[in-house]
């Protein structure tokens, strides 16, 4: 009894199988290259089914967009305010490190992120977001970080700002090597444990004591 109400409660609504392929065709075709057709026929709908659901395709892309932009980050902040983390010194960093490892090795992700480098030439409002969501807000909160960890005396006196993109830029350049490795159908082992090491000699670098 219990294995069919999980069947159930599993089952993807016919919107989430148009978002689920749009997701799919975007990330290897772009969003000119996804067309409405296209994804009626990875779903196994007519055409004008889609249009029960949304207004047209570029309602589904801003659709995939929210989830696009919206980070892990956000709900980790809320539950442990960056005042609270940063006291924590080398174990936020590394959980903070482990959270774009977890979404960089994660398949759905990796699709999203496929999405933003694709339109990020040619689609302002992606820049626009990407620069907010993924480098703005994320600069801000580890700049703070570092200012709080400099006032309590637990690492070296520096820029907050310019040591955040000392320690965010690696973080994304591993997120893209990834991407770029398994889009060549190349091994990713090497990177398994990069992440971690990155923290390691980030600390050692700036650390008191």
């Amino acid at each position: 009894m219990n294995s069919g109400k999980q069947d159930v409660k599993n089952k993807k609504t016919t919107k989430e199988k148009i978002l689920d392929a749009a997701l799919e065709l975007i990330s290897v075709y772009g969003y000119k290259g996804a067309s409405v057709r296209k994804i009626a026929k990875v779903v196994g709908i007519r055409e004008s089914a889609i249009y029960n659901h949304f207004k047209n395709k570029e309602e589904i892309f801003k659709e995939i967009m929210k989830t696009l932009f919206t980070t892990p980050f956000d709900e980790y902040f809320e539950k442990k305010p960056i005042e609270t983390n940063a006291l924590r010194g080398k174990r936020f960093l590394s959980e903070y490190a482990a959270t774009i490892k977890l979404i960089t090795f994660d398949v759905k992700n990796e699709k999203f992120f496929k999405i933003i480098l694709i339109e990020l030439m040619q689609n302002k409002n992606v820049r626009d977001m990407f620069l907010k969501y993924f480098y703005e807000d994320n600069i801000k909160n580890l700049s703070k970080a570092f200012f709080i960890m400099m006032q309590e005396g637990m690492i070296r006196t520096s820029d907050p700002m310019l040591m955040a993109q000392e320690f965010f830029a690696p973080l994304f350049y591993y997120r893209l090597q990834v991407t770029l490795l398994r889009l060549d159908g190349k091994h990713t082992t090497m990177l398994s444990t990069i992440f971690e090491k990155h923290v390691d000699f980030f600390w050692e670098s700036i650390s008191i004591g």
